[in-house]
């Protein structure tokens, strides 16, 4: 169910893509806009120079319905194969077919595998080097709106790893988002429990070599100043949406009438055990995290959905009833 807490597919680019020189101007300490893709007459690939990690990062964009006024930008995280794999919103989800008839930009970064999109203090041999966070609050939004249009008005929402990474992009980055919605993440980071979550997304699932190349040595401030659970208080003033499931099987997503099981997008037994391991976990993250921003008074809306692995089509169901909130802090 949902309550407030108020105490007192994106297509890639086809080789016959057509492409145009970017902005060559560059902006936000050397960042711009190299090229961008033309999918079709609502998809987009804005391909952007991040000086920050040295590399090109793709941007693939959905269109507003009506563009003949500025419109806001929602950015859509993907969990921890940043896009990279086929766990994205394209493949699995109708995010395409959802913002057809929305008037929002829908902009979802493509890299950043494992990074929990955060700045990593040291470069890792598998991760490479990582300065989201950097890029992310800094050098792309205001290059992003100048080459969309928009009104600058923005919001985040992510799942999974990137379901932390939004939290600390709130912290780190005051005032940029209107709101952020955290689809199945873990808020916390430094106690023990939550070093062992991120220790099995990068180092046990991933294959990183070393997670101590993110924010230093496990226990040392580095993970205290990257904990939301304790910086919670620097969220107020950002509207909050978070959910989870329990992970307990739930009708249809976990049934045969799930659409990516016949197609082999993804595999019932996997789902549901594995799935549901990490979404139980979830749940005692974000009961946690509802928790203290109740003790704060910090508003924020949380679903806790009686059923659930950690799976697309929830998160595809969470993008759904999150939307009323998202575009109402964007003022659609």
């Amino acid at each position: 169910m949902a309550c407030a807490l108020v105490p007192a597919g994106i297509a890639s680019a086809s080789p016959t893509a057509q492409q145009e020189s970017g902005d060559s101007q560059s902006n936000a300490g050397g960042s711009y806009v190299e090229s961008v893709q033309h999918v079709n007459d609502r998809q987009k690939i804005v391909n952007v120079y991040a000086a920050s990690m040295d590399r090109i990062v793709p941007i693939q964009v959905i269109t507003p319905a009506d563009n003949s006024v500025p419109r806001p930008i929602l950015y859509l995280l993907n969990g921890a194969g940043g896009g990279e794999d086929a766990a994205t919103w394209e493949y699995q989800t109708d995010v395409v077919d959802f913002f057809q008839d929305k008037n929002v930009n829908v902009a979802t970064p493509v890299g950043g595998r494992l990074s929990y999109y955060t700045d990593w203090e040291k470069d890792d041999p598998k991760a490479g080097r990582n300065k989201w966070s950097t890029f992310l609050g800094e050098e792309l939004p205001p290059i992003l709106s100048s080459a969309l249009g928009s009104n600058g008005e923005q919001a985040l929402s992510a799942i999974s790893m990137s379901g932390t990474s939004v939290l600390n992009l709130a912290i780190e980055h005051p005032g940029l988002y209107n709101s952020i919605a955290a689809y199945s993440g873990c808020a916390q980071t430094s106690d023990p429990m939550g070093q062992q979550f991120v220790r099995l997304t990068t180092e046990w699932i991933g294959g990183v070599d070393d997670v101590t190349n993110m924010w230093g040595p496990l226990d040392s401030q580095g993970w205290r100043d990257h904990d939301p659970l304790i910086n919670a208080e620097k969220l107020r003033g950002t509207p909050i949406y978070m959910s989870t499931g329990n992970g307990l099987p739930g009708f249809p997503n976990d049934t045969t009438l799930n659409p990516r099981f016949s197609d082999g997008r993804a595999s019932m037994g996997n789902q549901i055990i594995v799935g549901g391991v990490i979404e139980a976990a979830t749940n005692l993250c974000t009961s946690n995290m509802a928790k203290r921003l109740y003790e704060l008074n910090i508003p924020a809306v949380v679903d806790f959905r009686p059923t659930g692995t950690h799976s697309w089509g929830y998160w595809q169901d969470d993008l759904h009833k999150s939307w009323p909130f998202v575009a109402q802090s964007l003022g659609l």
